[in-house]
């Protein structure tokens, strides 16, 4: 791999220091989706996700996701044809 010089690194240096980076704060960014997606839970929640996960061999994200759906399910009522 080709080292920089030490001039190079300078002007690299300068740069960054003397130039403000353009963000468009309009838009949300990948980290900004990406966390917008995070939860907290507690310690025995967490300790039963990442067990039941490991064992069916899921995420913790499909377990949750599937806990969600079947509590829809039992919430909504059965609609006979």
């Amino acid at each position: 791999m080709a080292q920089m010089t030490e001039e190079e690194a300078d002007r690299l240096d300068e740069l960054w220091t003397k130039t403000t980076p353009q963000i468009d704060t309009s838009k949300p960014g990948y980290f900004t989706r990406r966390m917008a997606h995070l939860i907290e839970v507690d310690t025995v929640s967490a300790a039963y996700l990442r067990a039941r996960a490991d064992a069916v061999h899921k995420t913790p994200t499909q377990i949750i996701g599937e806990m969600v759906r079947e509590r829809i399910e039992l919430s909504v009522p059965a609609v006979s044809v």
